[in-house]
This record gives structure tokens, sequence and C-alpha cells, in this order.
């Protein structure tokens, strides 16, 4: 079972957040993908750009934050945060 934890952040405190289970036997780069996807449909946003800071912090921590530069409209919190929380 992957699960992934997705939180949007708001002036330092926790504004929303959702778990997202992908049980299937695709990889985990599109697990993640996946459960990005039905975290921003959940949240009403569009899914963010993955800049190459986003890329690298992702491969060292499994956790990365995205903020109003990888969305393509503004965004009206200061950050998505995504973690592997189960592989």
């Amino acid at each position: 079972m992957f699960r992934m934890w997705i939180k949007l952040w708001e002036k330092n405190k926790m504004k929303q957040d959702t778990v997202i289970e992908i049980d299937n036997d695709d990889t985990r780069t599109h697990k993640v993908f996946q459960a990005l996807e039905q975290a921003c449909y959940q949240f009403d946003l569009s899914v963010p750009i993955w800049l190459d800071k986003n890329i690298a912090e992702f491969q060292k921590v499994s956790k990365t934050k995205f903020y109003g530069d990888s969305f393509m409209e503004s965004i009206p919190f200061d950050a998505l945060e995504i973690q592997i929380i189960e592989e």
C-alpha cells in the first residue's frame, strides 16, 4: 500500500490536509503523480509544476513543498507539501 500525505500551509499553519492511498502495481513515480493529481482535484487546484529543487528534495527525503512559483495561477495559501508516509 502506497500512502502520501498532502498538506496546504498558510502562515506556518496547516490549513488543510489529506492522505491519498494508491493500491496498484504502478511504479513509485506513477503513484506519486497519481496521488498528487487526486489531492489537487480534491483541493480544487491545478497540479503544480515540478521544479528542479522539488525533484532533488523529493529524491533525497521523499518530501517536498510547492510554492507559488510552481502553480500556473495564484494560490490562496503559501505552500503545498507532499510526503510519502508508506510504501
